[in-house]
């Protein structure tokens, strides 16, 4: 089996390691570092629960190769608060935009990733930026809710 060495930033902290050519950066998360906030649901890019921010974007990493993240900062739902509930979070729980919470870390991601890049989106861009992440239980309404209450203080 084929290895490569990958360096890169997890949640703000110095990852190196050997990692397999063909493994996934979903499995790699989940089954070697532990980060098992990132969901695996369809193995194929299209529910988004396997969402992490990668060099400021978000990516489904159930498509990306663990071998390729070697000089990349990655942010998983682990990261997105230290040590204290992130406004974000807390509007997800106000809102009740939390329910069986699989797709709830993917959607966090996706929400971040908007608001660091547009603090103030319009409900329309909010609407847009989750639009890869399925929810089977929420309707997404208290979902955009949510983001709207965190781009709105």
């Amino acid at each position: 089996m084929e290895k490569s060495m990958i360096n890169f930033i997890l949640n703000g902290q110095k990852i190196s390691a050997e990692v397999a050519t063909d493994l996934l950066l979903v499995d790699f998360l989940r089954d070697d570092l532990n980060h098992t906030g990132t969901k695996k649901g369809c193995n194929v890019g299209e529910c988004g629960a396997c969402t992490v921010i990668m060099d400021g974007s978000t990516v489904n990493s159930c498509l990306v190769l663990a071998a390729t993240v070697d000089g990349s900062e990655i942010t998983t739902v682990e990261g997105i608060s230290k040590g204290e509930i992130s406004a974000l979070q807390q509007a997800f729980l106000e809102y009740g935009a939390v329910q069986c919470g699989f797709c709830t870390p993917g959607m966090l991601l996706s929400a971040k990733a908007l608001l660091d890049k547009n603090p103030h989106p319009t409900r329309k861009e909010i609407e847009t930026a989750i639009s890869g992440n399925l929810c089977r239980c929420t309707g997404y309404k208290k979902i955009v809710d949510a983001v709207e209450a965190v781009a709105n203080e």
